[in-house]
Parts: C-alpha cells; sequence; structure tokens
C-alpha cells in the first residue's frame, strides 16, 4: 500500500519545491532524533525524509503521482511494490544538509560516514592586565587535548602490518548496490559498513589509544597578546585544537580575551581616563603636576584657576591601534580637593581672603546675578 507522502508533509499535491522544503524542514527539526528523544520520533523523522525524498525529486514525484493516490492506494501494481522503494535510494543525511545547509547531522541521526574526520576545535579564555592588552606579550597556556597517538602516528593499529584494505569495499570506503524495479534500475551508494568509509580495516588495534589514533595529552602552547587588543577578542591559532581522526588535519584553537579592571585607569576605545585630585592651592595659582601613564609617570601643566572636573588631553599616552598606526590618549580629570579639617588660624585666613577678594569668588551671587540680567 502506497504511503501519501503529501499528507506526511501536510502539503497539497500541487506544492511547490519550496513548499515541499519548508515543510521537510519544520517536521525534521521537529522529529530529528538529536533533538527528540521520544518514542516514535526516529521513524517519524526516517517517514518524513522519505517523503521528502521522493516528492523533491522530479523524475520520482512525477512517477509517484502517476501512480500513487491521495487515500493510500496504489493505481499500479507490480508484486508488492512500494514508493518507498524510491527512498531508500536517497541519503536521509544528504537530504537534511541541503535543507539546513550542511552541518546538521542529518541522516537518520547519524551522518553518512565519509572517512576520518577533522579535528575539533577548541576554546581558551585567557586573562590579561590592560598593559598587556595596551603593550602586547607572551603567554604560556596548557591545553588538554586530544594528540595524535605517538606509539600508533595516528594509525590506531599496533604496527603496520595490522592495517589492511577492506574485503567488503576493497578500499574505496563506499558499497554501490543496484536495485530493479518496474521503472527501471536505481542504483545508490553507501558508506561501506565494515570500514566504516574509511576504505582500511585495522586486525590488532594498538595498546596505547585503543585503535583511536588519538590519546588526550595536556599541552603547553605560547600564544601572542597583539598590542592593542580589545576585551572579547577571539586569537585564532591554526592546527592547534584537537588532532583529526587518523591523521586527518587538526582543528584551530580560539583564544578569548579578557582584560582584568585597573585599578587606576578606565578604557574606552583606544583611549584612556584617569581621575586625578590636586588641592585648592595648585588649583588656583596653578602647578606642574606628576601624573601616572601606562609607560610610568609624565608631566601635566594645570594653569592658574583650574575647575574641578576639567578634563585634560594627553595626546598618544593611551593604547595602540589594533589595525592601524598611533595609539590612543589619555584623558586626565582633575578633581579639585576641598579641605576637609581647618584650624582656627587657617579659617580666619581663609575668611580674611574672602574679604579681599569680594563677590569675584562667591559663585552663589555670581550665577544670581546671571540669572537677574538674563530676565
Amino acid at each position: 500500500m502506497t504511503k501519501d507522502y503529501y499528507k506526511i508533509l501536510g502539503v497539497s499535491k500541487d506544492a511547490s519545491k519550496e513548499e515541499i522544503k519548508k515543510a521537510y524542514k519544520k517536521l525534521a527539526k521537529k522529529y530529528h532524533p538529536d533533538i527528540n528523544d521520544s518514542d516514535g520520533s526516529a521513524d517519524k523523522f526516517k517517514e518524513v525524509s522519505e517523503a521528502a525524498a521522493v516528492l523533491s525529486d522530479d523524475q520520482k514525484k512525477e512517477q509517484y503521482d502517476n501512480f500513487g493516490s491521495d487515500d493510500g492506494q496504489s493505481g499500479f501494481n507490480a508484486s508488492g511494490f512500494d514508493f518507498s522503494d524510491f527512498a531508500r535510494g536517497s541519503d536521509f543525511g544528504d537530504i537534511f544538509d541541503q535543507v539546513f545547509g550542511g552541518g546538521g547531522g542529518g541522516g537518520f541521526g547519524q551522518r553518512r560516514n565519509h572517512g576520518p574526520q577533522r579535528g575539533s576545535d577548541l576554546r581558551y579564555d585567557i586573562e590579561i592586565t590592560l598593559e598587556d592588552a595596551a603593550f602586547g606579550d607572551k603567554k604560556n597556556i596548557i591545553i588538554p587535548r586530544l594528540q595524535t597517538c605517538s606509539r600508533c602516528e595516528g594509525t590506531g593499529a599496533k604496527s603496520g602490518s595490522d592495517v589492511k584494505t577492506c574485503t567488503e569495499c576493497h578500499g574505496s570506503g563506499v558499497m554501490k548496490q543496484t536495485r530493479r524495479t518496474p521503472f527501471g534500475i536505481f542504483a545508490t551508494t553507501t558508506s561501506c559498513n565494515k570500514c566504516r568509509g574509511e576504505g582500511k580495516i585495522i586486525e590488532e588495534e594498538c595498546p596505547v589509544c585503543d585503535g583511536a589514533g588519538r590519546a588526550e595529552k595536556n599541552t603547553k602552547i605560547e600564544i601572542t597578546i597583539p598590542k592593542g587588543v580589545e576585551e572579547g577578542s577571539r586569537l585564532r591559532i591554526s592546527g592547534e585544537g584537537e588532532a583529526g581522526e587518523k591523521n586527518a588535519p587538526s582543528g584551530d584553537l580560539y583564544i578569548v580575551i579578557h582584560i582584568k579592571k585597573h585599578d587606576v585607569f578606565e578604557r574606552r576605545g583606544n583611549d584612556i581616563n584617569i581621575d586625578v585630585p590636586i588641592s585648592f592651592i595648585q588649583a588656583t595659582l596653578g602647578d606642574e603636576i606628576n601624573v601616572p601613564t601606562l609607560k610610568g609617570e609624565a608631566k601635566l601643566k594645570i594653569p592658574i584657576g583650574t575647575q574641578t572636573s576639567t578634563i585634560f588631553r594627553m595626546g598618544g599616552k593611551g593604547i595602540p591601534h589594533l589595525q592601524g598606526y598611533g595609539n590612543g590618549d589619555q584623558n586626565v580629570k582633575i578633581i579639585v580637593q576641598t579641605p576637609e579639617k581647618l584650624n582656627k588660624k587657617q579659617k580666619d585666613k581663609l575668611k580674611e581672603f574672602g574679604k579681599l577678594c569680594g563677590d569675584s569668588i562667591n559663585p552663589d551671587k555670581t550665577f544670581l546675578k546671571k540669572i537677574r540680567d538674563a530676565f
């Protein structure tokens, strides 16, 4: 009895390829065994993949439309032939990858094996100082990862003579089958079950890695922190991830940068900010002070009558540009400190100073005068 593939996918008989693809994508995501582990999900995923395999192929769809019917009854009977024979010639992993763009791990819970796989990428988070970020540095880190087995050099075999050509696929890694149907001969190619697509089998496994060809080991790696690196930056080190299967290429190592909070400086892009306190006398009479920078102290001139919260720019004292020339700036915010404890003599002198200055140093009276003038 023919299955109603249109009903399985929930589309009409005149549905376009895009509609069929959209319907399959929705159902495949719902029932994929890697996502849905409930009973029957794997069978349901296989069923919708089978339907998509027929309806997304113009030739198969035409034959299905001609000899199948919406009520599940077949208008053609040839020794119990069923249209699911079409889908048996399809690789559900390929169908899934075509819809989802690859990497989805389709194939009824497992993708078709195409031989040794590339090693996995690794991530390592490192915390550095603001100085490290500004001037760059070299760091040594320890990475636990799978590495090529030193005993068998990645073959997985006890000795070179233990690696044999697969007798089933004769080294090709695939098995070809043909199926005769009333509509012609359909050829299918599948991964060899005996060697899992590798074309070779191991008679006696390596005693160190148990035939895996890889073993876990802590590895010391020196990394270079570039000048001007920012919080959250990722550094890619090619080939320093995990080793691939059976000498396949290694993955990459990604270093994620985190910058510690500084006790003095605050970073804003490539500029750095700092608050510097000065005395009332320095602000009034002016002065030359030493200001900390990332490279040590530098001189900064405080003009006469500097007000609190005034910001002075020290050009080129900031963070180097990561992908360019020059540096950011250092912004110095002046904080004028008001004396908190004065003796009687100091208070009398200040009062005398205030009388000498009159309204010129009284911000309240000056402000009120501006208000009156404005109205």
